[in-house]
């Protein structure tokens, strides 16, 4: 039974396997299309290995200017947010707060507004300090939205620390934020890690605040930029599927290679 149980696991796994990544490896095969296998009936499998549908989304289409905005937000969104997730996780961890629990769980609860639900008073409050299509006017909401997970994260983190580690780090002449700075953030290192990873994740891929806030082409993030591809008679798909997979290869190859850590940041303070 056991056996039986072990194959149908093994082929389920296989089955979910191929499913989640045959959306990726064809549009990674469009990509390499020429013109007319995109558009030939029946499909062509084999592409012909062409870079032309790169080249076009680069020089027609502007792909760099998109890949250069979502780094400067992505990046600005992942420090600002793990300066501020340090400091309060910090404190979460330590400090003999009353209702620490009510605290954690009202964290999870803003976390899970849906994004419609907060747009409009968003933009609105955007549109009145005049940050409609800049930088720093996507980087607050992204801040906001992602400072649950970085919290929640780090909180878990600075609790399975020992307060000795910190009594000593006192004992030695060290303020409150050198202790924090140079004693426990190397030491839950493996949660800021992961804080950061999916920080950066969520800023680079997300697409309706990038679309409400920046409708300047000046700013406008990558997901933003591919879903505005266009072409002259049709949508030119060769330049959007080469554009997606420059999008998402970075992000597949991080969470491959930090896939242990991400897992392990996720479930610190599960078991104790």
């Amino acid at each position: 039974m056991k056996k039986i149980n072990r194959i149908l696991f093994y082929i389920t796994t296989f089955i979910m396997v191929v499913l989640s990544l045959l959306p990726f490896v064809w549009f990674v095969g469009t990509s390499l299309k020429t013109a007319l296998e995109v558009t030939a009936i029946p499909p062509v499998i084999v592409p012909a290995g062409t870079l032309d549908s790169y080249k076009s989304a680069i020089d027609e289409y502007n792909l760099l200017h998109f890949v250069k905005n979502s780094i400067i937000v992505a990046g600005s969104t992942t420090v600002i947010t793990l300066l501020i997730s340090i400091i309060a996780g910090y404190s979460l961890a330590r400090l003999r707060l009353k209702y620490k629990g009510m605290i954690m769980g009202a964290l999870l609860l803003v976390s899970m507004f849906p994004q419609i639900s907060i747009a409009g008073p968003v933009w609105r409050i955007l549109q009145d300090l005049g940050w409609l299509n800049s930088f720093h006017g996507l980087v607050i909401p992204y801040v906001t939205l992602t400072l649950p997970l970085g919290v929640w994260i780090l909180a878990g983190f600075f609790g399975e620390l020992p307060e000795e580690l910190e009594d000593a780090a006192r004992l030695d002449g060290c303020s409150h934020f050198q202790t924090l700075f140079r004693i426990m953030v190397p030491l839950a290192a493996p949660g800021v890690f992961t804080a950061a990873i999916l920080v950066f994740i969520y800023a680079w891929n997300e697409f309706f605040f990038a679309l409400l806030i920046m409708t300047q082409q000046k700013f406008q993030t990558l997901p933003v930029g591919i879903a505005l591809f266009q072409g002259q008679y049709t949508l030119p798909w060769g330049e959007i599927a080469a554009a997606s997979t420059v999008a998402t290869v970075p992000i597949v190859l991080l969470v491959f290679l930090f896939q242990k850590r991400i897992v392990g940041g996720l479930s610190a303070g599960a078991v104790k």
